[in-house]
């Protein structure tokens, strides 16, 4: 046997599992063999949407069921020892893995994150390090001292039979977190973006140091009742008999696990609910969503985390907060991991966006009433410019309203109509106009179903019953929802495909939460990105320094700051829930303006002007991507953008060419291009649809004359070439160039186009081939077809 002619498979299986058993490892429980830790990017094609490749660790070995602890890439013996070594370690710093291999059958080499000296070293087979050599070297990598904090480190996964696990930046932030309280930290903070999945994280947590003995009893506080419902009806439902919701200030002491809203525990006018319990009755609280209310030192609410201070505080956030007067840092100190939105869509865990900023004339240019201008009521209209910020907050501009409505129902009607939309506005008034005015565009729909287009604010108790019909993807109505603050967070909209922005948010926390109401992936109900209308220059937010899809530290002003043109934060003061769902009895607050769901304090504006007979008109409209190298928003031009992605990876017409001509099939190219952001969609509406993917590329990269898919078939079939084949394989040629001419290149790739029209009226798919000899044969004329097509000689 000549090791040299053996597959990659074959080494792994005559050489390195061998080897990997021999040293003691269990090949049920601790060997992971092609383990897929990543779902695949998802890159957006138009309307359409295909997911990038799966990442994957040849061998993943665990010391206990999600506790990895090292990592093997595998290649075939025409490669050295370590010529995967550096693609493993790149794979072991994703997954937090300190011990690292790599292996061609001939022996393993040995990448040590632990050593002082020797950090790489060559093994025989006969030397990979068994399981406990392994895991002492995980725990010094951990910093795991002592017998209690391995014994917590080493508690097994909550399991249901279902087959469900942790992904993998879910396993590191339990790992880390459980490590963490092993360790005696008492303010921990885990910072993972809308849509990852923290509330299971939170379970996993709870449950391996509740059975593990760390912890005993525990509680979770949300400061929405639809969230504590949520986790108590989801995730949490299995710690069963030993979990409890604390309502109605009934206090029961015989459970583990408690649930509970910050306002059902406190209480400004009579004694807080929470003083019923020991200071020391709680050795762990998860404190959710911490940026909002509980990080402000002053607040009612950090008054519990006080009050429990002996307990083990963890917080959870999508968006952390740091300002002059609050500050989570401070409190939890650094985040112990963080998982954000960029690396979430490069995994293909969450939705990619794209942007259509739309600029309309009076936003852009402001507008000024002509002399004696009267609004709606008859009273004249103070003579001034009023701009972007003035209107729908202090002035109502109904041609303003019409137009935006008719621009969300232009863009639903060719994309899908009952796609689920949220327009975010200014405040309820806002949110109310705007459902009037997107009924007015949808009279069809809105006959046929009156909940088409909702307003779901907190005011609206019609709207708030149908909030959970909005999110359950199962549920046709309603389609549009336009809210204000209600919606921004703790909703779970895994289908919602357009966001609409149409208010003057300046706060970055408020717009990462927004975002998040589109990052969900739901492929079985066809959603797999989302889009973003934006009429307010509100996603210029991406171009903010704070915002690279990392959910760091958010610098607000503070009250010595300049706050112009700035909307404020939440003012932390205790939040009314809007949700519906089993209410929590709390004290009302009487002297608080009606707060919506968000955390802010909503000021209903009073004496709002309005106005009829404005010209308004839409000046600017441009689609953004996302970039999937650097996760940015693209600004530039699309053939400027382009230009600059294949000239990276062909440097020359000639080089472009030679790949193009040199492979088996174009598709493969047209794929890489894609995954390197290429946007071929957008660009065949910029410079032509007729063209296809070599022109585009040619014409826009290489400054090149492109020719039409139809110039480029009228081409071939003037020089008349396949005289050679039979009348039958004749007739197959040209129905294959009309068909490029009519669809693309792509199409007649694949042998299903012999299924398609006009193909399939010249026989069955096996007869056609048969006119050609076989298959090979037919694959070889097909490849000669597509070498005249692109035959720049000629």
């Amino acid at each position: 046997m000549n090791k040299k002619d053996l597959s990659e498979s074959d080494i792994k299986a005559k050489f390195i599992t061998p080897a990997i058993l021999k040293s003691g490892w269990d090949e049920q429980t601790q060997i992971g063999r092609e383990v897929f830790f990543t779902d695949g990017r998802i890159y957006v094609k138009g309307k359409l949407t295909a997911r990038g490749k799966r990442k994957f660790a040849d061998y993943i070995l665990f010391y206990k069921p999600n506790v990895p602890i090292a990592i093997i890439e595998a290649k075939d013996n025409k490669h050295s020892v370590k010529s995967g070594i550096q693609q493993a370690l790149g794979y072991a710093n994703t997954l937090d893995i300190p011990c690292v291999f790599s292996s061609n059958g001939d022996g393993f080499y040995f990448h040590d994150k632990t050593a002082d000296a020797d950090i790489e070293t060559e093994l025989t087979l006969d030397q990979f390090p068994s399981p406990e050599v392994l895991w002492e070297k995980y725990k010094k990598y951990k910093g795991i001292d002592t017998q209690e904090e391995e014994e917590v480190a080493k508690q097994d996964y909550f399991q249901d039979g279902s087959g469900r696990s942790p992904r993998y930046y879910q396993q590191i932030a339990v790992n880390r977190t459980i490590e963490a309280v092993a360790k005696g930290l008492d303010r921990i903070l885990l910072v993972m973006a809308t849509g990852t999945g923290k509330t299971y994280t939170a379970f996993q947590i709870i449950y391996r140091l509740w059975k593990s003995g760390a912890k005993k009893r525990i509680l979770f506080l949300a400061d929405r009742t639809a969230l504590v419902d949520q986790t108590a009806r989801g995730d949490f439902r299995h710690f069963k008999d030993a979990l409890t919701i604390i309502k109605h200030k009934k206090i029961d002491t015989a459970y583990n696990i408690y649930l509970a809203l910050y306002q059902g525990l406190s209480d400004s006018k009579s004694d807080d609910a929470y003083k019923q319990f020991s200071p020391d009755f709680f050795d762990l609280i998860i404190i959710d969503e911490c940026h909002r209310g509980s990080a402000k030192e002053d607040s009612k609410w950090r008054e519990i985390l006080n009050y429990f201070n002996k307990a083990t505080h963890i917080g959870l956030t999508a968006t952390p907060k740091e300002t002059t007067k609050v500050s989570n840092i401070d409190y939890f100190g650094e985040p112990v991991y963080t998982y954000s939105l960029k690396q979430g869509i490069d995994d293909g865990f969450l939705a990619p966006y794209k942007v259509v900023k739309v600029t309309l004339d009076i936003d852009a240019e402001g507008w000024r009433p002509p002399k004696d201008f009267l609004d709606k009521d008859g009273n004249l209209v103070e003579d001034r410019i009023y701009n972007q910020t003035d209107f729908d907050k202090n002035i109502v501009v109904e041609e303003r309203r019409k137009l935006v409505a008719n621009k969300i129902t232009n863009f639903l009607k060719g994309y899908d109509r009952f796609a689920k939309t949220i327009v975010f506005c200014i405040d309820i008034e806002h949110a109310e106009g705007m459902r009037t005015a997107l009924a007015n565009a949808n009279p069809d729909l809105f006959k046929e179903n009156n909940k088409y287009v909702m307003q779901i604010t907190g005011d609206n108790e019609e709207g708030k019953r149908e909030l959970d019909n909005f999110i359950n993807p199962s549920e046709k109505y309603p389609v549009i929802a336009t809210t204000s603050k209600l919606m921004t967070t703790g909703v779970d909209a895994q289908t919602c495909k357009l966001i609409v922005l149409d208010s003057n948010i300046g706060s970055m926390t408020e717009f990462k939460q927004i975002i998040g109401r589109g990052t969900r992936i739901n492929e079985e109900y066809g959603k797999t990105y989302f889009t973003i209308m934006d009429f307010r220059n509100v996603t210029n937010l991406f171009a903010d320094p704070d915002f690279d899809g990392d959910p760091v530290m958010i610098k607000q002003a503070g009250e010595d700051d300049d706050l112009s043109g700035v909307e404020n934060e939440s003012n932390d003061e205790p939040i009314i829930d809007v949700f519906g769902g089993e209410e929590v009895e709390f004290p009302e607050e009487p002297d608080y303006p009606f707060v919506e769901g968000g955390g802010d304090i909503v000021e209903e504006p009073r004496g709002k002007i309005r106005v009829d007979g404005v010209r308004v008109q839409i000046i600017n409209e441009r689609v953004q991507y996302l970039d999937p190298k650097t996760g940015k928003i693209i600004t530039e031009s699309l053939k400027d953008y382009t230009k600059k992605n294949v000239s990276e990876e062909y440097q020359s017409l000639e080089s472009f060419l030679n790949s193009w001509n040199n492979a088996e099939k174009k598709e493969a190219i047209i794929n890489e291009l894609e995954e390197r952001g290429i946007f071929f969609d957008a660009l065949k509406e910029e410079v032509g649809k007729d063209f296809d993917p070599f022109d585009l590329i040619c014409h826009v990269v290489f400054d090149a004359k492109p020719l039409t898919r139809k110039e480029r078939a009228n081409n071939v079939k003037k020089r008349n070439y396949f005289t050679k084949y039979g009348e039958k394989a004749q007739e197959v040629l040209s129905s294959l160039l009309d068909k490029y001419a009519e669809d693309g290149l792509l199409t007649i790739e694949t042998t299903e186009v012999l299924k398609l029209d006009p193909l399939n009226k010249l026989g069955t798919p096996i007869e056609l081939i048969k006119a050609f000899g076989n298959k090979s044969k037919y694959l070889e004329a097909l490849k000669e077809l597509e070498s005249n097509l692109y035959n720049t000689t000629a």
